[in-house]
């Protein structure tokens, strides 16, 4: 599995998203890919944001695998603190929750890797 990550701006904090795909793409290919879905979505995209419909774009035309919160199955509070490391609520998706607490600020996600393809 190789993994790609979108960039909405430097700026904003929390718009990126994860991508993954069974192929490895060059750099320039890659950017291509994304400059493609982003020409077809940008007049006319739903999604909250332009990084979510370029990923989306993405999936559906090139068979990336979006890695967002509704793939998130057990999310866990971590602290430095004594009992401070807990499981987070999540929705019926299985989506961390925010509680309003300001230590739901802390997720989790277990992705199976062959330590092959991590070199």
């Amino acid at each position: 599995m190789y993994f790609y990550e979108l960039h909405e701006t430097d700026d904003d904090l929390f718009t990126d998203l994860v991508l993954v795909h069974d192929s490895e793409f060059a750099e320039d290919e890659f950017l291509e890919l994304v400059l493609e879905a982003r020409t077809a979505v940008l007049a006319k995209f739903e999604e909250d944001s332009l990084v979510e419909a370029v990923a989306n774009e993405l999936a559906r035309i090139h068979g990336f695998t979006v890695v967002d919160d509704s793939r998130i199955r057990v999310a866990v509070n971590v602290s430095v603190e004594e009992g401070g490391t807990v499981l987070a609520e999540t929705d019926e998706r299985g989506a961390a929750r925010d509680t309003g607490d300001d230590d739901d600020e802390f997720r989790s996600l277990l992705i199976e890797v062959d330590p092959e393809d991590a070199r």
